[in-house]
């Protein structure tokens, strides 16, 4: 079954148009229900900052109790903290109502189960075959009821400190905080300063319309100039759910998910705490492989997606993985990426090492990389044009191990993605011209 709402993060789109709309979100949590929690039982519902969130909260909690479950409403809190508390509460499934990084006129609806993991492909499946049986309501006697329960994220701050290395403290280090005006804007703060850490802290102030508004892990110019400008040891930007970590060096410089990889992996390498390889995805600057192979920890790649990063970890018994993006993912810590808890481990490292975060990426040089988007009439995979197909084999020889040659089909435009790693820039753009000549001729 193809999957007609469901993408790789639940359901996601602009607030009004079909699928974001009230009706669908009380029949989606009917459909959920009836597959998720057919003997009834409590789900939770947080949620990130947009105003467009009480909207979808009150159509999720009336089609949950209407099906015959109970609710709790924890409000705003980082995507990774519904999976926590879905845990804590012992629900049987947990709902973010949450669009991510996008702008606050979309939002999205995704889902936990009862151990805080993402559901399988065939739930999902089941639950949009179900849509089509409309919102339900059980008799008067057996329907849900619903309990705020803001004040126990608690709980979630106290799980997070706890990831913190024992008996060590942020105490006398200067850290600015970017919460991107969204779901971490009360908690981040909190557990940095729990950790005794002095913080300056920006982008925790939403207005429900401001979300990733030039602030964020999508835009870290501000923390960039704030770090420096306030003498800060380090910065940090979650994105609007808290799930996507980029960080700012004392200079100023921004800090990616793959500079992040490589400064956990080798820690963990080093006091014997990394099992399996490390996992990235097909975008992945090879800089990071290679550094990694060279300092004897094993690398594999993932279809792009946190999702598909977490399922070649559990195939290969791997802790450590993530995106350029900033989606990472330490299990041995928690079920999911979590923004804060992965800062936390970079924090970590530079309170054991005494290092700084410049000095703790330096070992690491990442590659240029070129990415031209080739607009085609209809998607298709490019390998299979024997035209592309030589083309990139003589820029794979030219590359000679020392490069890396991507093409891929956008999932969501008909775009064909070529993107070219070599140690020059002037290089990788010149042979990624060449291959997207090459599919543009061969379209």
């Amino acid at each position: 079954m193809t999957r007609q709402y469901f993408g790789t993060d639940g359901v996601r789109g602009t607030v009004g148009q079909d699928p974001l709309t009230v009706d669908f979100a009380l029949r989606l949590a009917s459909a959920a229900a009836r597959v998720l929690a057919p003997q009834g039982g409590t789900v939770l519902i947080g949620k990130d900052t947009r105003l467009s969130g009480y909207m979808f909260e009150a159509a999720l909690e009336a089609g949950f109790i209407a099906a015959g479950l109970d609710v709790l409403l924890i409000g705003p809190l980082p995507t990774p903290g519904i999976a926590f508390m879905t845990r804590h509460f012992n629900c049987r499934f947990g709902v973010v109502i949450s669009a991510s990084h996008n702008p606050y006129y979309d939002n999205g609806i995704k889902f936990f189960d009862a151990e805080g993991g993402k559901l399988s492909d065939e739930a999902e499946e089941r639950i949009e075959a179900e849509l089509a049986n409309g919102a339900t309501t059980v008799e008067s006697g057996r329907l849900g009821r619903a309990v705020r329960v803001d004040k126990t994220r608690k709980a979630y701050q106290d799980f997070c400190c706890a990831t913190f290395p024992a008996g060590k403290s942020l105490k006398g280090m200067k850290i600015v905080i970017d919460c991107a005006h969204g779901a971490g804007y009360k908690v981040a703060p909190r557990i940095l300063t729990d950790l005794g850490a002095e913080i300056v802290p920006i982008g925790c102030s939403p207005t429900g319309r401001n979300i990733n508004e030039g602030c964020g892990s999508t835009s870290p110019e501000l923390l960039q100039l704030t770090v420096p400008g306030v003498k800060a040891q380090v910065g940090i930007a979650l994105d609007g759910d808290g799930d996507r970590l980029v960080m700012v060096d004392h200079l100023g410089r921004k800090v990616d998910g793959d500079q992040l990889l490589y400064v956990i992996a080798l820690a963990k390498h080093a006091i014997g705490t990394l099992r399996g390889p490390v996992v990235g995805t097909l975008m992945t600057n090879f800089g990071l492989e290679r550094a990694l192979r060279e300092s004897g920890i094993g690398f594999e790649r993932a279809a792009v997606g946190d999702r598909y990063v977490l399922a070649k970890l559990r195939e290969t018994g791997g802790v450590l993985g993530g995106e350029t993006s900033g989606h990472l993912l330490t299990l041995d810590q928690t079920t999911t990426g979590d923004a804060m808890i992965a800062a936390l481990q970079v924090l970590g490292v530079m309170c054991d090492t005494g290092k700084s975060l410049a000095e703790l990426t330096a070992g690491l040089q990442l590659l240029p990389q070129a990415m031209i988007n080739v607009r085609v009439a209809e998607r298709f995979d490019p390998y299979t044009r024997d035209s592309v197909k030589k083309v990139v084999d003589a820029v794979n020889a030219e590359l000679d191990g020392r490069g890396r040659v991507v093409l891929r089909a956008s999932g969501t435009e008909p775009l064909i993605r070529v993107m070219v790693e070599a140690e020059e820039s002037a290089t990788a753009r010149s042979l990624a011209q060449r291959i997207a000549d090459a599919v543009q001729s061969g379209v």
